[in-house]
């Protein structure tokens, strides 16, 4: 079944290479109609995901992820309208230079081909990724978690319905809907056909593909994230930024997981901390040395455990941990965090400019909260996925991430070297 998907999803790819950017954003623009227009489908099928996965024990934090509403659909359509406006990279010209042989040489940017997504319990990721990848002139295989099985195969008929009122091949966005895992280990082998794989999950599936695949991976999507505040913050400010950065939607890869406060502000501001986590019904898992600081706090309180400084909570938890100063924040971050986002709050350019060169993540912010770490928000319309890794994409990955280059010389008759 994969061999034949794969081979259907490269034909498709050489006929998506071909297309205007007129052409594809008319594609893009059907989608977005006809998920409207269908919603009603779409929805009843997550309905029923949503079911199976709430007898299945599914926690809170992933029955969010899975959970489609008329109004997320809407924004989701929306958010393909958006890629429409974008400007288009395939064809753009990098550089180029004449060499002394005469030859023009110039690198332009082409489509990858074919891409390989492997994901969980994220609808949205189903729209968001084909949406990119026919903006890029890429076919794409998709294989959803078993969760979302049923909202995926009615997203994906109707992303194909879309394709073929435009006439363009229905093979350009293809689903694996079935739940059997082999189907994976088989995709990770099919470097015929797929160029590019991106598995967005949890440390398992991470590992599971860096190791067995044959075919180039880009990882992200784990996000460990941390907030460091010094000690000469806006407390008022601080705590703004913090209650964003943790609530706004705690089930995100961009959430902060894990607060650090400078030592020498913890008996005022941590008590201060735990009425507006408490406000917000935020639990705050606390370090051996802040824990006397924010027992006698309103918030629900409890001790760390060490392995919590290393996976995401994906929920209403936050790690709090004291720290000396910015050197050990910077180690704690170094130790414990996945290379997604940090940042630090601080009214100090000498700790901003430090924070900034020493903490090696995907996005570095100053006073500003973790959860800006997204396609929209970073104006690339949707993201395919945040990469933690160096190459060949890093952080959010929009249009440009799907693209590879290609060198193109035109010599002066018959140029030679």
């Amino acid at each position: 079944m994969l061999e034949q998907m794969g081979k259907a999803a490269k034909q498709a790819s050489w006929q998506l290479a071909a297309l205007s950017s007129a052409q594809k954003n008319h594609a893009l623009q059907a989608i977005a109609d006809l998920l409207e227009a269908e919603s009603a489908d779409i929805l009843a099928a997550n309905a029923l995901d949503l079911t199976q996965a709430r007898e299945a024990g599914m926690s809170d934090a992933l029955l969010d992820r899975l959970q489609l509403t008329p109004e997320r659909l809407t924004a989701i359509a929306g958010d393909v309208r958006q890629v429409c406006r974008l400007t288009d990279p395939v064809g753009e010209v990098i550089d180029g230079r004449t060499l002394d042989s005469g030859l023009q040489l110039a690198r332009r940017r082409v489509p990858l081909g074919v891409v390989g997504v492997i994901y969980e319990a994220r609808p949205n990721v189903t729209v968001d990724v084909a949406s990119l990848c026919l903006k890029t002139g890429n076919a794409v295989i998709l294989r959803g978690g078993k969760e979302t099985c049923r909202t995926n195969a009615a997203t994906v008929k109707v992303i194909q319905q879309a394709l073929a009122r435009c006439g363009l091949p229905a093979a350009a966005v293809q689903a694996i809907e079935s739940p059997d895992r082999a189907l994976v280990n088989q995709l990770l082998k099919l470097d015929r056909y797929v160029d590019m794989l991106i598995p967005r999950g949890g440390a398992g599936l991470h590992k599971l593909c860096r190791e067995q695949s044959t075919i180039p991976v880009i990882t992200g999507g784990i996000g460990v994230c941390h907030i460091f505040a010094d000690d000469s913050i806006d407390f008022d400010k601080a705590l703004n930024v913090i209650e964003n950065a943790k609530t706004q939607r705690p089930s995100t890869c961009n959430t902060v997981e894990t607060l650090l406060v400078h030592q020498a502000i913890a008996a005022e501001f941590l008590p201060a901390l735990s009425q507006r986590m408490q406000q917000k019904g935020v639990t705050l898992h606390a370090s051996p040395q802040a824990l006397p600081y924010l027992q006698a706090g309103p918030a629900n309180v409890v001790p760390v455990q060490a392995a919590d400084y290393d996976d995401e909570w994906l929920s209403l938890d936050l790690n709090v941990v004291l720290v000396d100063d910015l050197a050990a924040a910077v180690e704690h971050i170094r130790r414990h965090g996945t290379q997604h986002s940090d940042a630090i709050l601080t009214r100090s350019l000498s700790n901003a400019d430090r924070f900034v060169r020493e903490v090696d993540s995907s996005a570095v912010y100053v006073n500003a909260s973790t959860r800006f770490t997204d396609g929209g928000q970073f104006g690339l319309g949707a993201e395919v996925a945040v990469s933690t890794q160096k190459l060949h994409a890093r952080g959010p990955m929009g249009l440009e991430a799907l693209t590879t280059y290609k060198w193109v010389g035109y010599g002066d008759d018959l140029c030679r070297p």
